[in-house]
């Protein structure tokens, strides 16, 4: 071999080396944006612990006791989550207030579903001029699906419009001469509902709606509210109010002698929180849509996710409700994220947690046969679909078909 040639080849061996050393590391190289490291993945949550809506802080409290579990098991790919809930009372105010201390201060990896429209239309725009992920928001308001404006921002939930159209179909196929009256929270929540009812009826609705009245989070009770729509003399009743004043709409109802179809809609439809307070017996033959498996449905008693349900609520959330909804629904939000999360692998990056939470397709363990979470680039909603369920005094016995897509 001529000396140029030992010289050519030597070079063209440590160019072999150099790529080959170089190429490993970055095989192997982990990603991570604030809030994330080898040890730990911050997550924050904001939920109403106090105020009106308090009934909802037992959704934070159990994706609390799920994240124990995850790092009693040994947290996500060897990372322990740290979680950090806050209590906005309801308020939208408060609610900017807690985001902007969970993002700049704690330096979470996004803020997971904080509960409540209102309160997660006041950070919206925040979080998405930040880039932090607002994930699996606590409302089915159908803004949460709007990727190409808000690409920060995800729903979970069924959305409102689409809950508001299945009681109206339901409504012109089994009472198509109903005179309705409507109770509504008086802000997007409730116009999202109202929205989809609206449209469910078509041109019908003008006829057929008899009242609508609304009240405001701040007010003491919807006794007078109710006596509005008994004078009407409406014979179907859409609730579409939020637990305490849910309870308080059924308890009115039967108290001055009002007996409508009542349909519910499906944020208050806890046995525990809402239907036990407003008596069990006034809230037999009450109408709603659900997409999870309801704990007080007695179908369900040898099902491996209710089974499973159970065991985590009393090794994990110990003297824990075994009849609240709202524990249900944390349980389910918690094993979506945890998903995600795995998903996401060694690249803990916001942009990577987005990417990875529109790539979803898995059926939950508590997801009513028939329901899966689906998601995609241009699909931030993860669960479409629903059936309806009639009270009949200790559980919610579900009929017909699943609606949606």
């Amino acid at each position: 071999m001529t000396l140029k040639a030992w010289k050519s080849a030597v070079y063209g061996l440590a160019v072999a080396a150099s790529a080959t050393m170089f190429a490993v590391p970055a095989l192997a190289q982990k990603k991570y944006d604030t809030g994330a490291s080898d040890k730990e993945i911050k997550i924050g949550q904001i939920g109403p612990y106090s105020g009106p809506a308090s009934a909802y802080g037992v959704i934070g409290k159990t994706i609390g006791a799920y994240f124990d579990k995850v790092n009693a098991e040994g947290g996500i790919n060897g990372r322990k989550i740290k979680y950090y809930p806050t209590d906005d009372g309801y308020n939208p105010a408060k609610t900017v207030e807690m985001a902007r201390k969970l993002v700049e201060e704690e330096e979470v990896l996004l803020i997971f579903n904080s509960l409540g429209t209102a309160s997660n239309t006041a950070i919206q725009k925040y979080m998405n001029t930040k880039k932090v992920p607002q994930l699996f928001v606590a409302t089915g308001a159908a803004k949460w699906g709007d990727p190409k404006n808000y690409p920060w921002t995800m729903g979970w939930q069924p959305n409102y419009e689409a809950e508001g159209k299945v009681y109206a179909l339901h409504i012109l196929d089994t009472k198509p001469n109903a005179k309705i009256g409507i109770l509504m929270q008086n802000d997007d929540y409730g116009k999202d509902y109202l929205k989809g009812f609206e449209e469910g009826l078509g041109d019908k609705a003008k006829s057929m709606v008899v009242s609508k009245v609304t009240y405001e989070v701040t007010d003491p009770t919807v006794d007078s509210q109710m006596l509005t729509l008994k004078a009407s003399g409406a014979d179907t009743f859409f609730n579409i109010t939020t637990p305490k004043f849910a309870a308080q709409a059924i308890k009115k109802a039967a108290e001055i002698g009002w007996k409508p179809v009542h349909y519910l809609n499906n944020v208050s439809i806890s046995v525990s929180s809402v239907l036990t307070p407003a008596g069990l017996d006034n809230s037999i033959g009450i109408i709603t849509a659900q997409y999870g498996k309801d704990p007080t449905d007695p179908q369900w008693a040898n099902d491996k996710g209710m089974l499973d349900w159970l065991a985590f609520m009393k090794k994990y959330m110990p003297g824990a409700s075994l009849t609240e909804a709202n524990s249900v629904y944390g349980y389910g939000v918690a094993q979506t994220l945890i998903q995600v999360l795995k998903q996401c692998g060694d690249d803990l990056t916001r942009a990577n947690v987005m990417k990875q939470a529109a790539s979803l397709d898995i059926t939950l363990p508590m997801s009513l046969p028939g329901v899966n979470i689906k998601t995609g680039p241009d699909d931030f909603y993860p669960i479409e679909r629903e059936q309806l369920s009639k009270f009949d005094g200790k559980t919610w016995v579900l009929f017909g078909k699943v609606y949606g897509r």
